[in-house]
């Protein structure tokens, strides 16, 4: 797939999308149909830091061997036909770490939007943000702009970097916007739904969480989500996250295909015969 991709004094250049290259053990995704395969999955990338504590490493190498973690788990999604993938990457309550690892975090999703960026871009991903601006490092902030703004015309897959995100957080700025558009006689507050409050979340097209995904063992959402993902079926992986990849992704959709999504609703089978 081709398009054109503008650049400076007005010119155009063609941005050929490639796939991305197959796994290593040349292990293919199973053949799931499209409608039993997640549109959104959610995933909490846990388990860098013990990861690196039993190799007896400092915490913050389990968090770059993790970065090759996302990028092959990204290349699962596209091949699966996953369009969209959200990476807890640092949460609101992260900021509680210890000084010098906070500091490491900032640099390092810094960096790997940077080193990353035209590998998604290559591969049609679009990259997105989730999150608040207070406390994040202007040059985090200026890395994910420059990632959304090059790849914002990508359909092939959403990648969206959660990072100074709270679920909580998210739903109560969300609460406040609305607060200010009814102050301001915008809006009626009998008028308020679902709906409103899903218009005024970080990224209001988002779809739904389908699947969400954690590593590592533990089986908490930590705050991850907590709107989009009322419906989805959770699959909690032993792996720590520096020892996942695409397959690990695979099997978790394995799973979510099995699983009978009822929304509320039930089948009444007392009378089947």
């Amino acid at each position: 797939m081709a398009r054109t991709t503008q650049t400076g004094a007005g010119r155009t250049t063609p941005h050929v999308v490639v796939p991305p290259p197959p796994h290593p053990s040349g292990a293919r995704p199973p053949a799931i149909p499209l409608e039993f395969v997640p549109q959104h999955v959610a995933i909490v990338m846990d388990g860098n830091g013990r990861w690196a504590n039993a190799r007896g490493l400092p915490r913050t190498a389990g968090h770059e061997a993790g970065e090759a973690s996302l990028l092959d788990v990204v290349a699962g999604a596209i091949e699966i036909g996953v369009k969209h993938v959200s990476a807890y990457a640092f949460s609101t309550e992260n900021w509680k770490r210890s000084p010098d690892e906070v500091r490491f975090l900032m640099g390092f999703n810094r960096d790997v939007l940077r080193r990353r960026r035209d590998v998604m871009n290559d591969w049609g991903v679009r990259v997105r943000w989730a999150g608040r601006r207070p406390r994040l490092w202007r040059s985090v902030i200026t890395e994910l702009e420059t990632a959304e703004e090059l790849t914002r015309s990508n359909d092939v897959c959403t990648l969206t970097m959660c990072v100074n995100y709270g679920g909580r957080a998210e739903v109560a700025d969300a609460a406040k916007a609305i607060a200010r558009e009814v102050a301001a006689g915008r809006l009626d507050p009998e008028k308020v739904t679902e709906k409103t409050v899903a218009a005024y979340l970080d990224e209001p097209d988002l779809p739904d969480v389908d699947l969400f995904l954690r590593t590592s063992g533990e089986q908490r959402t930590s705050n991850f989500m907590i709107w989009q993902a009322a419906y989805a079926e959770y699959v909690f992986l032993d792996e720590y996250w520096p020892d996942v990849d695409r397959r690990s992704l695979w099997r978790a959709v394995e799973t979510y295909a099995r699983r009978d999504r009822r929304y509320g609703g039930a089948v009444d089978l007392s009378g089947a015969q």
